[in-house]
C-alpha cells in the first residue's frame, strides 16, 4: 500500500438508535500533510475503500500528481466506512448503523483531527450519501460539495432492489456472487451490455459472453468481501434518510452528478432535487454525465468527470 492506512479509536460514540459503542475508523492521506494545504474528504461507494488514488487507488483517473484533484495542491483524505473490512475490521453489530451513524463518525474523526472545513467534499453513490448526511449535521463543513450519482434519500426503488440483494445474500448458494450479478444488472443498463457483447459465446467456457462477464464480476467480489461486509454495506443503502429542511440549509456550493442512463439514482430524481434547491438560498449546479452505462458511469466516464470538477474548481 503506497500510502499507509492510520487508525483512530472513536469512544462512546452514540448512535442514532441510541446505543452507545467505541468504533474503529481507518483513513489513508494523499498529498500534503494536513493542515499545509487545502483539504479535499472523498467518501467511497459500496465496494471502494480509503484506497483512492495511487497505482491501484480506485480514483486514480482523477486524484494525484497533476490530476485535476492535484495532490501538489491538496491533501486527500478518505475514511473507510467502519465494517467494510478493507483495514480487517467487520461490525458485529452492524444492524445498529445507518448512514447518519457513519455521517456521525466520519464527522467525530475529522474532530479528531482538527479538521473543521474542507475545500471539497466529494462522494459517489452510497459515499455521496453519506456527504449528505454529513452537511445536515454540519452545514458548514465544505466549500464545495459534488455529490455524485446519488440522492439523499433511499427511493422506493433502491430500496426494493436492495431488498432482492438482502433475500440473495441471506438464502443463496454462493451469496457473495450471486448477490454480485444482480447488482451489476442494476448498476449497468441493457445498452451498455448488449453494446459490449453483441449475444456473442465465449469459446472455452461455451456460455455467452456477458454471461462469462457476470461470473467473474461474482467471483471477484466473494474474493475481496467478506459476507458480513456486503450485508452491511447493502444495509447502509436502505437507510439514507436526509431531512428535506436541512439541505437547504447547507452552505457549501453544491455540484449535483446525474447520469443520463442511472437506473439505481436516476437523473430525473437528481434533476428534481436540483430544482428544490435552486428556489432556496443554496447555490447549486446541475452536471449530467452522457452515457450508455449506466450507474457505474461516475467510475467510467472520467473525461466527463474531469470536465465536471473543471467547473467546480476553476468556475465558481
Amino acid at each position: 500500500m503506497e500510502n499507509p492506512l492510520q487508525h483512530i479509536t472513536l469512544k462512546n460514540q452514540i448512535l442514532a438508535s441510541g446505543k452507545i459503542l467505541d468504533v474503529h475508523l481507518s483513513y489513508q492521506i494523499f498529498g500534503p500533510d494536513l493542515h499545509s494545504a487545502p483539504i479535499i474528504l472523498v467518501n467511497h461507494a459500496l465496494t471502494g475503500n480509503s484506497n483512492v488514488s495511487g497505482n491501484r487507488g480506485w480514483w486514480n483517473s482523477l486524484i494525484g500528481e497533476n490530476k485535476i484533484l492535484d495532490t501538489r495542491q491538496y491533501s486527500v483524505i478518505c475514511f473507510n466506512i467502519p465494517g467494510n473490512g478493507f483495514d480487517g475490521n467487520i461490525l458485529e453489530n452492524y444492524e445498529d448503523f445507518g448512514t447518519r451513524d457513519i455521517a456521525q463518525i466520519f464527522l467525530a474523526g475529522l474532530s479528531i483531527l482538527k479538521i473543521s472545513t474542507v475545500e471539497i467534499l466529494i462522494g459517489g453513490s452510497l459515499g455521496g450519501a453519506i456527504g449528505w448526511e454529513m452537511l445536515a449535521l454540519k452545514s458548514d463543513l465544505a466549500e464545495n460539495f459534488v455529490p455524485a450519482a446519488c440522492h439523499y434519500k433511499t427511493s422506493d426503488w433502491l430500496h426494493s432492489q436492495c431488498l432482492v440483494q438482502q433475500f440473495l445474500l441471506d438464502h443463496s448458494h454462493e451469496p457473495l456472487e450471486k448477490a454480485r450479478l444482480h447488482a451489476m444488472l442494476c448498476y449497468r443498463t441493457p445498452e451498455s451490455l448488449n453494446h459490449r457483447f453483441k449475444n456473442e459465446i465465449h469459446p472455452q467456457a461455451k456460455i455467452r459472453r456477458s454471461h462469462d462477464w457476470l461470473n467473474f464480476h461474482g467471483k471477484k467480489l466473494g474474493a475481496r468481501f467478506s459476507l458480513k461486509a456486503y450485508r452491511f454495506m447493502n444495509q447502509l443503502l436502505m437507510s439514507i434518510n436526509v431531512d428535506q429542511e436541512a439541505i437547504k440549509k447547507i452552505k457549501a456550493k453544491i455540484h449535483l452528478v446525474a447520469v443520463d442512463s442511472d437506473q439505481f439514482f436516476p437523473a430525473r430524481e437528481i434533476k428534481e432535487c436540483y430544482e428544490f434547491l435552486n428556489k432556496t438560498k443554496a447555490i447549486v449546479f446541475y452536471h449530467e454525465i452522457k452515457s450508455i452505462h449506466g450507474h457505474d458511469a461516475f467510475l467510467m466516464e472520467y473525461a466527463q468527470l474531469n470536465q465536471i470538477l473543471n467547473r467546480v474548481l476553476h468556475e465558481k
